[in-house]
């Protein structure tokens, strides 16, 4: 085989991949995401999961004797940012699997949560990137 075609059989292959990698890094940069961690508290009662349809998200404590059985942190996307009724979701599918009525949202912020580099050494640009942080505790009703 020449010379010439396996240089262009390697630029092709290379470029194939340089195009599939391109396609992948455009299809994850429009998708939005919704991460979720739930914290049980140690110490308080363990009832059965609820359905998630008959948890209700609320912004303030409710006057209504509750128990607190535990905490959720939720870290979204901002561009693009997950519909709120996603978001909201979620909050009620994490607290039904902990046996909760209710979960209250105490903290709902747009704040950094990374950064990234772009440039040469010596002409660099710090861009930031955000995300939606937010905190909810979960209620179980007396």
């Amino acid at each position: 085989m020449p010379a010439h075609a396996a240089s262009w059989s390697t630029r092709f292959k290379l470029s194939l991949l340089a195009g599939g990698l391109a396609v992948t890094l455009l299809t994850l940069g429009g998708c939005t995401s919704i991460d979720a961690q739930t914290t049980a508290y140690v110490g308080v009662e363990h009832p059965a999961p609820t359905l998630p349809s008959e948890v209700v998200v609320l912004r303030s404590e409710p006057l209504r004797p509750h128990v607190r059985l535990g905490e959720i942190l939720i870290d979204a996307s901002v561009d693009p940012a997950p519909p709120i009724t996603e978001v909201e979701a979620k909050l009620r599918d994490e607290a039904a699997k902990l046996g909760g009525d209710a979960v209250v949202v105490v903290y709902d912020h747009i704040q950094p949560v990374g950064a990234y580099l772009n440039g040469p050494l010596w002409a660099r640009d710090v861009q930031t990137v955000n995300g939606r942080k937010l905190k909810g505790i979960v209620i179980k009703y007396q």
